[in-house]
């Protein structure tokens, strides 16, 4: 067996730093890096919202990186600046024009530029999709999403076998190494794997299966198994 070395704190922060200045999303002036036991701290005062989202992405994708805290702030230049009442109707919209969300379903709460996501819908998928038509508006600082996802008729045994049944289709290898469990249709994921990238597709597996109301990710990361 092949044993791969640990980054240093030291060697993982200029990796870090690296992977943000590549990122064309992303101002790496902006953004401070902390690494302590590979753990990466962000901080910073950044300019919109998806810029502080694709910082933490950014940082999560850096092989040997354990978790990412996030200790950002968004401040939002006067020439984006908008109302509340001129955001909420820009949320409204938003969720209008995307097909994949059933608009009609959310309601939108806006304060200080902060936009809470709040109803009911069929879908865990459903609920994702909300939030991504928010995020990137003009003016937005933060979005909380308190959707919640409708009952289903689908069994629990069910949903647990066709998850398992895709993460096989995806990876041998990370369906020996997970768990899934599925009570009331929320599903609970367990486990390591060994980058942010394969968690990030186990999650999409179960968050895009039908009869799943939540996800709970218990995952964890060791980039060196």
């Amino acid at each position: 067996m092949t044993i791969t070395a640990t980054k240093t704190d030291a060697t993982l922060k200029t990796d870090v730093l690296a992977e943000l200045a590549c990122d064309t999303t992303v101002d790496e002036t902006e953004v401070g890096v902390l690494v302590k036991n590979g753990v990466v701290t962000l901080t910073g005062t950044l300019s919109s919202y998806p810029k502080k989202l694709a910082a933490i992405d950014a940082a999560h994708r850096v092989y040997g990186v354990l978790d990412v805290v996030d200790d950002m702030k968004v401040k939002v230049p006067a020439i984006w600046e908008r109302t509340d009442e001129r955001l909420a109707s820009d949320v409204r919209h938003a969720l209008q024009v995307d097909v994949l969300v059933p608009d009609q379903r959310i309601t939108s709460t806006v304060s200080g530029g902060h936009v809470t996501l709040q109803g009911t819908v069929d879908l865990w998928s459903d609920r994702l999709n909300a939030e991504r038509a928010v995020q990137r508006l003009t003016g937005v600082r933060g979005v909380t999403n308190q959707i919640a996802v409708a009952a289903t008729g689908v069994r629990a045994d069910e949903v647990k076998r066709r998850i398992e049944d895709a993460l096989r289709r995806q990876s041998e290898r990370e369906a020996r190494q997970l768990g899934v469990a599925v009570s009331d249709g929320t599903v609970t994921l367990s486990g390591t794997v060994r980058s942010w990238g394969e968690k990030s597709a186990v999650q999409r597996t179960a968050q895009f299966m039908s009869g799943v109301r939540r996800v709970e990710d218990r995952i964890s990361v060791d980039p060196y198994l």
